[in-house]
């Protein structure tokens, strides 16, 4: 199986590529792949002349065919302005728009400080949700305090492994057993199947909603008086003088 690492760090050394390579060293402990770690600031020239151009140079045709023949991917990015960066996503304007359909992808992402943590949810999910890609749910990013801490390691490793879990080749499927065939229940007496049915208790289901029904006064409104002898009806010129008279 084969892994492909994009790498979108510019410094050298970067804590970009940092991430990289611990998460794919997190899934090669679950998963036998063979790596391959494409830093796309060595073909920043190359994508800029296919803006131009229409048509990759051979280094970059070169990575382009090795994330779409990639049984799983790793896309880190740096932080640019609340975003991935330019050079990030002009990667993957100019690869096939079918390259990554169903490709299992873990995203990363570095940056100066906590408050850009969403940007892995904000920026790089819908990216490659519309690249049609297999996001995977983990997606880690990596503050300049979080190096060190025990809870990027974890983060880490969660996502590693849930990469290896979606590269895993699917388990041959089990066989269908056959069904076997249902003899008839035998009918007592000359009843109906209706009747059968009723016959056993709880099998009809209970369709008398007169208890449910609130009782409503002679006039139509819902009352707690029962209405069976519960109201006396008086005339209404009987009600009238009866008003006068106060």
């Amino acid at each position: 199986m084969k892994i492909v690492v994009v790498s979108a760090g510019l410094s050298s050394p970067s804590s970009t590529r940092l991430l990289a390579d611990r998460l794919t060293a997190a899934t090669l402990e679950h998963l036998d792949a063979e790596p391959r770690v494409i830093e796309l600031r060595d073909l920043a020239t190359e994508i800029a002349q296919q803006f131009v151009t229409g048509f990759p140079p051979a280094r970059l045709a070169a990575a382009l065919d090795a994330v779409a023949a990639a049984d799983g991917l790793i896309a880190v990015t740096p932080v640019f302005a609340g975003s991935y960066s330019g050079l990030f996503k002009s990667f993957f304007d100019v690869i096939d728009k079918d390259a990554l359909t169903g490709k299992p992808v873990l995203l990363g992402a570095t940056g100066g400080t906590a408050r850009h943590s969403l940007v892995t949810e904000h920026a790089l999910r819908p990216l490659f949700s519309y690249l049609r890609a297999l996001v995977l749910p983990t997606a880690v990013y990596a503050a300049s305090e979080d190096w060190g801490e025990e809870g990027l390691a974890q983060r880490i490793g969660r996502a590693g492994a849930e990469l290896a879990r979606f590269m895993a080749p699917a388990p041959e499927p089990a066989p269908v057993p056959t069904p076997t065939p249902t003899p008839a229940p035998a009918t007592v007496g000359s009843a109906t199947p209706e009747a059968a049915r009723d016959a056993v208790p709880g099998a009809s289901p209970d369709v008398n909603t007169a208890a449910a029904i609130a009782p409503r006064s002679l006039t139509g409104a819902i009352t707690s008086v029962d209405p069976q002898g519960g109201f006396t009806v008086v005339p209404f010129e009987q009600r009238l003088a009866a008003l006068r008279a106060r």
